[in-house]
């Protein structure tokens, strides 16, 4: 067997420059969806209920996307077919579900479309963003694999970044921020828009850059060959997967679970912690909203400075624990910033835990995986570590919000608190070969 030879920053680069697209998409969708299903009419209590969708439809779509593009050889290649059409689909969706109140339709109507609309953009999404993990697994080789994911890394908070600006952007250059009742403001109906155009032009880009090695090539560079990858099943995978792939997931499930409550309760609490209000009727709710984006923004760029310091660590576990707790304190600090330029603060530190989140347990586990062959069933079913304690917190999170008074800032503390479990469970995690 042939050792993976060494990618240049350019081709390492072009593996994962469609993820910038991509993540604009969503972050989109993360910053917003609350923002449009409250202001559709939904119920604070309710609120997570909506949020069941995404995770679920990831659960479902990225053991299918692995394990489907594992056997899959094209002219096209091995994995980015998959990645096109999860582009083009999510690309339509986009322009459809912000304007989920703008068809005349009566409230409940317009909540059933904007759950539709939501969970085939979720689906589309994650078809088109689980195959930039397979392409470094199967094209990176071990010693650069970190590199890859940081890079990937970079470029996922980069999308971020101008996903969460453009409601912010588009108010400041005269698009309406304010809608009739139950209809969505232009500010964030043209943000999806124009976020649609860039994720189409990265994905082509990508296309049109990675050429993936052909079946030949890749038996040469991988240890397993194409008729073992073929005999597994999901059950039989997970049966045989490595400790570290268990002991990385219970770290995320904590981690995961927080950030849930963070995309589902976030407008809310800094609305009420900074404007005093969460009626999504008000100018102040969607400044507030607006403002949100901003400091995701921020949550982003401190990510970005962050995941450039964790190669400096020696020890990459401890990285990986400072950072979980530096990010629950973040959520702690929340709801005690009454001003709106305090909160800076306690998204930068939120920032940091999210760039751990986002390289971190993909290194541990592809590198965990050497030898076992289907890279992208494994990945797939790693995703469940992500989607599954979603699915969880969503369920539970009415619940939750009534037992801590129904104040949405007090949300924040929940998620802190679990930050900080998953740093702990950091120390189960074994990264000696």
């Amino acid at each position: 067997m042939k050792q993976k030879p060494d990618l240049n920053f350019w081709k390492l680069w072009n593996l994962s420059f469609g993820f910038f697209g991509v993540q604009i998409a969503y972050a989109l969708q993360s910053a917003n969806i609350s923002r449009i299903f409250r202001t559709l009419g939904a119920d604070p209590h309710s609120l997570s209920f909506f949020w069941i969708l995404p995770p679920l439809m990831g659960i479902l779509v990225q053991p299918i996307v692995g394990t489907l593009s594992d056997k899959t050889w094209t002219r096209f290649g091995r994995r980015i077919p998959y990645l096109f059409i999860g582009a083009a689909v999510a690309v339509t969706v986009m322009c459809l579900l912000p304007n989920a109140g703008s068809f005349g339709m009566a409230v409940g109507t317009a909540l059933i479309f904007g759950l539709i609309a939501l969970m085939l953009l979720d689906t589309s999404i994650n078809m088109a963003m689980q195959p930039f993990k397979m392409l470094v697994g199967d094209m990176v080789n071990e010693r650069q694999k970190a590199k890859a994911y940081s890079i990937q890394s970079f470029l996922c908070n980069a999308g971020s970044v101008v996903g969460f600006l453009f409601p912010f952007v588009f108010t400041a250059i005269g698009l309406s921020n304010v809608a009739p009742e139950g209809v969505v403001p232009d500010s964030v109906i043209w943000s999806f828009y124009i976020g649609a155009a860039i994720l189409i032009l990265c994905v082509l880009y990508t296309t049109a850059k990675v050429k993936e090695w052909n079946p030949q090539e890749y038996a040469e560079y991988n240890p397993v060959s194409e008729e073992k990858e073929e005999s597994a099943n999901w059950f039989a995978l997970l049966k045989n997967a490595p400790s570290t792939f268990w002991k990385v997931g219970l770290v995320q499930f904590f981690c995961w679970a927080g950030m849930l409550y963070m995309w589902t309760y976030v407008v809310d609490a800094v609305s009420e912690t900074v404007w005093g209000t969460i009626d999504p009727t008000t100018n102040d709710y969607q400044e507030a909203a607006n403002w949100t984006g901003v400091l995701y923004a921020i949550q982003a760029m401190g990510s970005v400075a962050w995941a450039a310091l964790l190669p400096r660590f020696k020890n990459t576990k401890m990285a990986y624990a400072v950072s979980l707790v530096l990010g629950g304190l973040g959520f702690l600090l929340i709801p005690f910033c009454p001003d709106k330029y305090l909160q800076i603060v306690p998204f930068l530190l939120i920032g940091c835990g999210w760039a751990a989140m986002l390289a971190m347990p993909f290194t541990f586990v592809t590198n965990a995986l050497q030898g076992y062959g289907h890279m992208g069933a494994y990945l797939g079913l790693f995703n469940g570590t992500i989607c599954l304690p979603q699915i969880i917190a969503a369920i539970c999170g009415g619940t939750i919000l009534s037992l801590v008074g129904s104040h949405q800032s007090t949300m924040m503390i929940v998620a802190g608190v679990s930050f900080v479990i998953g740093a702990c469970c950091v120390s189960l995690i074994n990264d000696k070969k």
